[in-house]
């Protein structure tokens, strides 16, 4: 990402368009969910099957989609596993270990200088990113060197390194922030970032794509 209004949507939209693509929805498999959900407490067919007070033989052809159970049927399958009908229908969050991982030596990210921001952009070397992570060195003194707001979508988060900075905002009085104040924030919000100290303040932000 960058901030200056003149170069910042080139830089997110080449990290948004490294995005992940929308994965195709698969249809829920409606036995297997039943059996993992009898199995992730413990019991076997009879006990699932007293517990929602359907027949063994029921509940075995339900988790082998040997039958089509009735809307009945659905209700006493949740009350049985203390869930809601439409969690019957949910598919388990699974967790996804991608063993990704990317390290930024200090000064060797990629430089992204404008007239107003010196940013160094991290771990520049991994694409799909869900968040863009970016240090910057605060050249601007003055809002007005700005032409006009920062926006764009996303939330972000804001931290000061080094220096003070004054966070000025579209809805908010300008707060000042100094080494180790953080931000977080609706990124669709106008906002701009000036440093007061005498030196260049430096932050770290990070944004999501």
């Amino acid at each position: 990402m960058d901030h200056d209004p003149n170069t910042q949507p080139s830089l997110i939209r080449l990290a948004r368009e490294s995005g992940l693509p929308a994965a195709d929805p698969q249809p829920l498999d409606l036995g297997a969910r039943v059996r993992a959900l009898r199995k992730s407490r413990g019991w076997t067919l009879d006990q699932a099957a007293r517990q929602a007070g359907l027949a063994r033989s029921t509940l075995s052809k339900i988790e082998n989609g040997q039958m089509s159970p009735t809307y009945d049927a659905l209700k006493k399958l949740a009350t049985g596993l203390e869930i809601s009908v439409p969690q019957l229908f949910t598919p388990p969050q699974e967790a996804r270990v991608s063993g990704r991982m990317t390290v930024t030596k200090s000064g060797e990210g990629q430089a992204h200088p404008t007239a107003t921001y010196e940013h160094e952009l991290l771990a520049g070397a991994l694409t799909k990113k869900a968040m863009l992570p970016y240090r910057a060195r605060v050249r601007a003194r003055s809002f007005d060197e700005f032409d006009g707001w920062v926006r764009h979508d996303g939330e972000e988060f804001l931290y000061v390194l080094t220096g003070a900075i004054r966070l000025i905002t579209e809805f908010y009085e300008p707060v000042e922030m100094r080494r180790g104040d953080s931000a977080y924030y609706d990124a669709s919000m106008g906002h701009n970032v000036i440093s007061v100290s005498d030196e260049d303040a430096t932050i770290l932000w990070v944004t999501s794509l």
